[in-house]
């Protein structure tokens, strides 16, 4: 039986959050990020890498360790509109018992650039549901040994 414990990538990330921001090898991006405290209505700044569909906060490019991450697998990133037509970055989670994230970068571009990162870094994570489904539907004679 797998458990947290024994499974590598949570093991690996785990270790991430121990490393300082740019120790952490090959991001998929990486820059400030401000995030939204829905409870005190503030956006609160984050240094943020983002590496294998997870998110590490750091309070600044030097601290160390990270503040905390998100695990992104099943997530939905896309643009929204908060307010006055502000464009931010909005992670939808893959249930409702999961909580809504919204960011917002220096700028639209960089929201663009943001989108695109957590996108491709989210879709390297196949749910397993559906690669079994995948692997079910495949012709009979692909799937023997």
């Amino acid at each position: 039986m797998l458990t947290l414990q024994n499974h590598v990538w949570v093991d690996v990330t785990l270790r991430n959050t121990t490393l300082p921001p740019l120790a952490i090898k090959n991001p998929e991006c990486l820059g400030l990020l401000h995030q939204l405290n829905r409870r005190k209505d503030v956006w609160i700044q984050h240094y943020c890498i983002l590496k294998d569909g997870c998110l590490y906060f750091y309070a600044t490019l030097r601290s160390i360790p990270a503040q905390g991450g998100l695990y992104l697998q099943g997530y939905i990133a896309s643009e929204h509109f908060l307010g006055s037509k502000r464009s931010v970055i909005e992670l939808k989670p893959p249930s409702e018992e999961f909580k809504t994230f919204y960011l917002c970068a220096e700028n639209e571009n960089e929201n663009k650039r943001w989108i695109t990162g957590l996108k491709a870094s989210i879709n390297k994570w196949l749910p397993l549901h559906q690669a079994i489904q995948d692997f079910m539907s495949r012709p009979l004679e692909e799937t023997r040994m």
